[in-house]
């Protein structure tokens, strides 16, 4: 039987900071999720799905954090502190780069 290959939810990623997870992260920041889900066992065509909604939301802003209205530029500061002070407590270096 073949598996299909899910996402493990941005509280079980490695720290947090992957592909995968900076969309969880996004999505937060546009409400298209709430806070309580961080997209465990999602398979990967319903995480494409996400991001191509994310992708949408930043299309409007020009894909730049500056652009964003300040509500939404507060809780991106906000969301993006707190998961790299998570990340780097669970080991992360940002100039690795990694996609673990």
């Amino acid at each position: 039987m073949n598996e299909k290959m899910s996402y493990a939810g941005f509280h079980e990623d490695a720290h947090g900071m992957t592909m995968l997870g900076r969309i969880v992260l996004d999505a937060w920041l546009f409400g298209l999720l709430p806070r309580e889900e961080d997209c465990a066992g999602w398979d990967l065509q319903r995480m494409q799905q996400l991001m191509d909604r994310v992708n949408s939301e930043w299309d409007k802003y020009g894909n730049l954090p500056s652009r964003l209205p300040p509500d939404l530029l507060a809780r991106h500061t906000e969301l993006y502190e707190w998961a790299t002070s998570r990340a780097r407590n669970r080991g992360w270096d940002p100039e690795l780069d990694d996609e673990e």
